[in-house]
C-alpha cells in the first residue's frame, strides 16, 4: 500500500504521541489513581485514528453530518486517561480540565461515562462488552443506510471472555463490513501474562477461524497504524488489527511490567517519566 502520510506528519503525529503520554501520567500522578501501563500502550493508535483516518465531529449535535460520525468505543474502559487526552487534543473540551481526571464532581470519570461528555459513545469498563456493543451499533447504521464505521479497541486480556467470541461470530454473520476492532496485543493484565493467566493463543488465526479480515501490524509504528487502518475501511468483512504493543510504553521502568497496570507514580517516578518523554 502507498502511504498516504509524509514525514512531517509522522513527526507532527510522534510528537503528539509524547504529548498525549505526558498528559496520561501527569492526570494520573495528579489523581494518584488509574491505569498508566494499557493507557500509554494504546496512544499511538489512538493518536493516528483520531487525527489522520476517522470521522469524528467534536462540537457534536451541533454539526449537521453529526450522524454520519464514525463511532469509537474503548472496550477496555480502564485505559481512559488515553481517550480523554486524545479528546481534549482534538478540541472535545479545554486540555486544562485533564488534571481533574477521577475526581469527585468530573466529567473525566475513572471510565469512561457517556451521560458526561461529547465524544463517548457508550460507557464501558466491563471488559468484554465492547464488540458486543459495537455490533449493535454497525448493524444499526447498516439499517438506516449510513456509511459510517465503528471502531472498538480490546485489551488482550479482554479476549478471555466468551461474549467477545459470540459478537465476533455475530459479525461475520451479518456481514458487517462496518466494524473495525483493534486488540492491544501487549501480553500483560493486571494479574501478569496474558499466556500464564489464560493463554489466548494465535489472535490471528482465531479471528480468521470466525470470519474476520485479520491484520496484524506494529501498534507503535505510525505507518502501520496508517495504512492498516485505511486497508481495513476497505474490507468487505469485518476486520481486526492485532497490534503489538508495549505495556508502559515511553517509560522505561513501566515498560513490559504488569505492576503498572493500575498503580499511579509518586512525584520522583513522575519526574523521572517526563524526562524520559521530554
Amino acid at each position: 500500500m502507498i502511504n498516504q502520510i509524509n514525514e512531517l506528519d509522522i513527526e507532527q503525529t510522534k510528537d503528539v504521541s509524547k504529548k498525549l503520554r505526558r498528559q496520561i501520567l501527569m492526570m494520573i500522578h495528579n489523581a494518584q489513581s488509574g491505569h498508566p501501563g494499557g493507557s500509554l500502550s494504546c496512544v499511538d493508535i489512538l493518536n493516528v485514528l483520531f487525527t489522520k483516518c476517522m470521522k469524528h465531529f467534536p462540537e457534536g449535535e451541533k454539526n449537521p453530518n453529526y450522524k454520519n460520525r464514525d463511532r469509537f468505543i474503548l472496550s477496555k474502559g480502564h485505559a481512559s486517561a488515553a481517550l480523554y487526552a486524545i479528546l481534549a487534543h482534538c478540541g472535545y473540551f479545554k486540555e486544562e480540565e485533564l488534571m481533574t481526571f477521577r475526581k469527585f464532581g468530573s466529567r473525566l470519570q475513572g471510565h469512561p461515562c457517556s451521560k458526561k461528555l461529547n465524544g463517548i459513545e457508550v460507557s464501558t469498563g466491563s471488559l468484554g462488552q465492547g464488540l458486543s456493543i459495537g455490533c449493535g451499533m454497525a448493524l444499526g447504521l447498516k439499517l438506516d443506510k449510513i456509511d459510517s464505521k465503528v471502531y472498538v479497541y480490546m485489551g488482550d486480556g479482554e479476549l478471555e471472555e466468551g461474549s467477545v467470541w459470540e459478537a465476533a461470530m455475530n459479525a461475520s454473520h451479518n456481514k458487517l463490513d462496518n466494524i473495525i476492532a483493534f486488540v492491544d496485543r501487549n501480553k500483560l493484565q493486571i494479574d501478569g501474562s496474558t499466556e500464564n493467566v489464560k493463554s489466548v493463543g494465535n489472535v490471528n488465526e482465531k479471528f480468521t477461524a470466525f470470519g474476520w479480515n485479520t491484520i496484524e501490524i506494529n501498534g507503535h509504528d505510525i505507518i502501520q497504524i496508517y495504512n492498516a487502518i485505511e486497508q481495513a475501511k476497505k474490507a468487505i468483512k469485518p476486520t481486526v488489527i492485532i497490534a503489538n504493543t508495549i505495556k508502559g510504553k515511553g517509560v522505561s521502568f513501566m515498560e513490559n511490567n504488569a505492576g503498572w497496570h493500575g498503580k499511579a507514580p509518586n512525584d520522583e517516578q513522575l519526574k523521572e517519566a517526563l524526562l524520559e518523554l521530554n
